[in-house]
Order: structure tokens, then sequence, then C-alpha cells
């Protein structure tokens, strides 16, 4: 069956294509995949039950799972990328944030920079210039091959996996400056993990986030606006997206100001839970 979704926009938006291109696939196919740190190896894995089984070679190309496996309570999870990763970001791609603005016709992409990811469990700093600071949750798309100017069924397949992110906002930055590196990509700003996880389908998943267990956003990633594929379609039209790119897709809702003392959570269905605290700044 095909699924049509109409998303406001030129050809690159007009997203059809298959349920199986869209990762909808069978369970056996579901594959959960982290970096991860032990001691002093650094390395991808495939998660099997409560451990993880270390790959050797490039998770995004050739690789093999070596006969190394460990306690998934032993080791850091780390953000799933390096850092010379490009970090992209939807803004207004739910219209529960709108907030009264018009819906946008092409996804409205803004740039994190790449130090800004923080892994999980690392605290969010709240820089003292800010007084301001909100959380976003969100769904990021994890690139797997290149994709340069691509249509949205190819761009589908440019998908490796997604997991979780939290699109941490200096909202007074963000008004006041003229561009939004700092508001959006400072230090600590991209917490994002744990798991990257493939074979599902990154089109209808529940999405929520609550700060000290309280739940602040809750929805579904079928109201984006713009899907995943057509985003991964319009960057790769001005930008190409190299294997290991993230994409963070936009929030749902409203948001309010953190605080030092508090723990932020974002948990994405058939994906895991993001948890960080917060900390003042220095």
């Amino acid at each position: 069956m095909l699924r049509f979704v109409w998303c406001r926009a030129p050809f690159y938006s007009l997203c059809f294509f298959s349920a199986a291109a869209r990762g909808a696939v069978a369970d056996d196919a579901v594959t959960r995949y982290v970096r991860f740190q032990s001691g002093n190896t650094t390395a991808y894995g495939i998660v099997e039950g409560d451990r993880v089984r270390q790959l050797d070679g490039n998770l995004f190309g050739d690789w093999k799972k070596t006969d190394k496996t460990y306690a998934m309570a032993d080791v850091k999870l780390l953000f799933p990328t390096a850092r010379s990763a490009k970090v992209f970001a939807v803004g207004l791609n739910y219209r529960s944030h709108l907030g009264g603005r018009p819906v946008p016709e092409v996804p409205e992409i803004f740039i994190k920079v790449p130090s800004c990811l923080i892994s999980p469990g690392e605290a969010i700093e709240l820089p003292p210039g800010s007084k301001d600071v909100h959380y976003e949750a969100e769904l990021v798309i994890v690139i797997g091959k290149q994709a340069k100017k691509v249509s949205p069924e190819e761009a589908a397949k440019c998908i490796f996996g997604v997991t979780c992110g939290n699109d941490v906002s200096a909202r007074d930055w963000q008004k006041g400056d003229l561009q939004w590196w700092r508001a959006k990509g400072s230090d600590t700003f991209g917490p994002c993990g744990p798991e990257i996880v493939s074979g599902i389908n990154y089109d209808d998943l529940a999405i929520e986030l609550r700060v000290n267990g309280e739940v602040k956003q809750k929805q579904r990633t079928s109201d984006l606006i713009h899907n995943c594929a057509a985003i991964v379609s319009w960057i790769s039209q001005h930008a190409t997206l190299e294997p290991g790119d993230l994409i963070y897709t936009g929030t749902p809702g409203t948001t309010t100001a953190l605080k030092p003392g508090d723990v932020v959570e974002v948990e994405l269905e058939k994906v895991g839970v993001l948890k960080n605290p917060v900390v003042a700044g220095k």
C-alpha cells in the first residue's frame, strides 16, 4: 500500500513511497545500535538484550560483529555520531508549536554546531548569560548514506535510523540575537541518544518529554508537518548529507524554562529514553 503525505511544498515534499521505504518492516528486522565507551575502548555495538556486542569497522559502511560483548550496565552510552558530523534542526514542524504563525511550506532549517552534543546522563548547563533556557523533545534522524539532491523516496533509503534528542534553546537569545548560533548551539545544548534504532516506522512514534517526572510534551511524529523523508530531501537540495549526520526534526507543543536540579527525560516510542540532569553553568 502507498501512503501519500502532502507537505504543502514543491516536488521534494510530495512524499509518496511504500511502507517498506518508510521503515515499517517486521519486528525481527528492528536493530538497535549504540556508540559506547568501556575503559579505553570507544566503539559502536549492537544491543543484544542486556548486553552490547562490539562491532568492528564503519557502522555506516562495512562492519562485522566481534566476539566481544559488554553488559549494558557497565558501559557509558555516548551520543551516536562523531564530532565531525553536521547537525541540522527543523523549526516549527508541529502545528501545536506554531503559536499562530503560518504553516511553513518547506522545512525551516537551522544548524546546531556539533560541539553542543552531549551523551545520555551528561549535564545540560544553563549559561549564566541566559535566564530562559527551554527543553525541546525531538526525534533525531541519523543519516546512513550520502544524500545529494535526492527525492523523498530516495531520501527514505538514506536514513540509517532514529534516536532521541533535546534541542535545548535559550529563548531570550533566540529572540534577541540576529543569529541563533548561541541560542541553539551553546555547549551542552544538544543531548542525543541513547540508541539508534532502525527498522521501525519513524513517521508514527509517540514522543514525550518529562521534567522531574512530570509530562510537559506529548505527541506523535505522525503530526510532523514535514516528515522524515521530506526533511532529508529538502536539506539535500542545498547541502550534501553524509553518513553520521544528524537532523533534529522539530518539537511539539509549548515549552518552559529549566532550572538547576531538574532532570529532563525524552522518551521516543520503540527507541528509548534520553535522560539528562540540569546544572547551573559557570
